[in-house]
C-alpha cells in the first residue's frame, strides 16, 4: 500500500520500477516536475547521480543500483509497520495496487472491485493491466490477479471463483462460406486470427480431450495481441478466433458467434489472487480477500 512520508525513497524506488518519470509521477500522483525535483533534491545530498537519463530513456546508475537495492527492503519493513498499526482502524484506508491482465480486469471490475469500493469508501484501488507477468514484491504491488497456472509457487493464492473455458469462434458468414472443423488438425484449413502473446511469441491453441493433448500454430491474415480486437475481428467475419467463453459469452447467446471444436477446449482452474505470504497482509487487502471468500461461498450455495 501507498502511504504517505518518506516521500524521497519512494520517488527514486518509483523511476527505478517504471524507468520513466512520467509513469513513476502517474503511479505516485505527482506532476513529472515535482517528481523531477523530488530526485534531484536526493541526488544533491547523498552527492551522487541515481539515474542516468536521455531524452529516450532512464536507467539507474551503479551507485543507484546498490541505494535501491539497500532501500527497498527497509522500505518494504517500514510500510509493513505502518500497515500493521493501520490495521487496527475499523474500517480499511489507504490504496490497494493490483497487477492483473486486461482480461482478467475485465472479469473482475464490476462484480468485485466496484462492489469493494463501494463496501470501503476510504479504500482506492489501482490497477495496472499488462501482459507479461511480474514480480508484484518488486514492482510495488499489494496483489496480483491471474490464472491459477501462471501463480508462482511462493504465492498464498485465493481463487477468485469458478472454473474458465477457450472456446473457438467465428461468425455466422464465416461459416457460410466454410465447413466448421471437426478436430484441431481441421484448423490447417481454416483462416485463423493468431494471437500474440507478452513475450511476442505466437500463441498456439491448445486442446484437449479424453487425455490426448494438441498445441496447433494456427494460420490466417491477422495477428492480434489483445482479445477485444480479436472479437472485433471474429464478428466481422475475418476468420475463427481462440478466446475466452467469459469473452465471448453475450456474443454467442446473441447469435454473433458460434463455437466449434467443444469437445476439444475442457473447463481449467480459473483467476486467483495472490499475494506474498512472507508479509503483513494490509488491512484493505484482506477485506478484499474476505469479499472474495464471501462471494464465492455465496456462489456455491445459489448452485446447490
Amino acid at each position: 500500500m501507498r502511504t504517505s512520508g518518506l516521500t524521497e525513497l519512494e520517488a527514486v524506488l518509483a523511476v527505478a520500477r517504471q524507468r520513466s518519470f512520467r509513469a513513476a509521477a502517474t503511479e505516485l500522483g505527482m506532476s513529472t516536475s515535482a517528481l523531477s525535483h523530488t530526485v534531484a533534491a536526493l541526488e544533491t545530498r547523498l552527492g551522487v547521480r541515481l539515474f542516468n537519463r536521455t531524452t529516450r530513456s532512464v536507467s539507474l546508475s551503479e551507485a543507484g543500483e546498490q541505494f535501491v537495492a539497500g532501500v527497498a527492503p527497509a522500505l518494504s519493513a517500514i510500510r509493513d509497520a505502518i500497515e500493521q498499526a493501520s490495521s487496527r482502524r475499523h474500517t480499511p484506508a489507504g490504496t490497494l495496487r493490483i497487477n492483473t491482465s486486461a482480461g482478467a480486469a475485465r472479469q473482475v471490475l464490476t462484480p468485485l472491485i466496484l462492489e469493494y469500493l463501494r463496501r470501503y469508501p476510504e479504500m482506492k484501488v489501482d490497477i495496472v493491466t499488462e501482459g507479461r507477468l511480474v514480480d508484484i514484491v518488486v514492482d510495488g504491488f499489494d496483489a496480483g490477479i491471474r490464472l491459477a497456472e501462471s501463480v508462482p509457487q511462493d504465492m498464498i493464492a485465493v481463487p477468485l471463483g469458478s472454473s474458465q473455458r477457450m472456446v473457438v469462434v467465428g461468425a455466422p458468414a464465416y461459416f457460410a462460406k466454410h465447413a466448421p472443423p471437426r478436430t484441431p488438425a481441421d484448423l490447417a484449413a481454416h483462416q485463423c486470427i493468431r494471437s500474440r502473446m507478452a513475450n511476442r511469441a505466437i500463441w498456439r491453441w491448445e486442446f484437449e480431450r479424453r487425455g490426448e493433448s494438441v498445441s496447433v500454430d494456427v494460420q490466417g491474415p491477422l495477428t492480434l495481441d489483445e482479445s477485444t480486437l480479436m472479437l472485433e475481428a471474429a464478428r466481422a467475419g475475418v476468420g475463427l478466433a481462440y478466446l475466452s467463453e467469459w469473452n465471448v459469452a453475450d456474443d454467442l447467446a446473441a447469435g454473433r458467434l458460434r463455437s466449434v471444436l467443444e469437445d476439444w477446449t475442457p473447463p481449467f482452474d480459473g483467476m486467483c489472487l495472490y499475494y506474498p505470504g512472507r508479509r503483513h497482509v494490509p488491512a484493505g487487502l484482506r477485506a478484499l480477500i474476505e469479499l472474495i471468500r464471501e462471494k464465492r461461498d455465496a456462489g456455491r450455495a445459489r448452485r446447490r
